[in-house]
């Protein structure tokens, strides 16, 4: 066919990524590894963040990489940060959103918006659901509307040896089963105080049951 006569060559629509899974899977670390990738190729983008393990405006993992980022807060129009953006002659191809469970609905909404009014691509990522096993109502949002949805594959173990699947929070050595839905702690280590929370990955049985290991 002539050239003349060729359909133009468009870019692919933007798209909304939600990448999922409980504590220690890797979520963060993938962020990290997506907003790399991207930029490498000369895309621009903004590292946004809510809650990280590090009480500060960071995203960062647990195998040391850290990357500075975006703190969302409540009334963080995350619309009108891209368009205030690209006012001021900056480019924004791109979002990568870690801990976006902790976001608001309304968020979710506007990350929806970016991708279908401002052609900017959307990587979510983040928990499913709380310490009591509910779906996060950032999370539930995100399932309703993302373009595509990923559990993460990096394998989680209870300490019975089976899948991972649920966050307890352990106060006082025990699974808390009442409080608010969202309270910062990070996951065990050696040297944590039995006093302070912490969260534990278990299975299914195991958070149902309280057994610690």
């Amino acid at each position: 066919m002539p050239d003349a006569y060729r359909e133009p060559r468009t870019c692919p629509p933007a798209t909304l990524k939600f990448f999922w899974g409980p504590m220690d899977c890797g979520k963060s670390t993938l962020a990290l590894q997506m907003d790399h990738n991207h930029a490498r190729q000369g895309r621009k983008g903004i590292v946004l963040t809510r809650n990280d393990r590090s009480m500060g405006p960071k995203v960062t993992t647990r195998i040391g990489l850290t990357h500075d980022a975006i703190e969302v807060t409540d009334d963080l129009d995350l619309t009108a940060l891209v368009t205030d953006r690209r006012d001021q002659g900056g480019t924004v191809d791109y979002l990568i959103c870690d801990e976006a469970c902790f976001y608001t609905e309304d968020q979710v909404e506007q990350l929806a918006d970016l991708v279908d009014t401002h052609h900017v691509d959307v990587y979510a990522f983040g928990l499913a659901t709380d310490f009591r096993s509910y779906l996060f109502p950032a999370a539930r949002r995100l399932f309703e509307l993302a373009d595509e949805v990923h559990r993460l594959q990096v394998e989680v173990l209870c300490w019975c040896g089976r899948t991972g699947q649920l966050n307890a929070r352990v106060v006082d050595g025990a699974v808390a089963r009442e409080g608010a839905q969202v309270v910062i702690g990070d996951t065990d280590s050696p040297h944590h105080d039995p006093a302070e929370v912490r969260y534990q990955v278990l299975c299914r049985r195991h958070h149902r049951t309280g057994e610690l290991g």
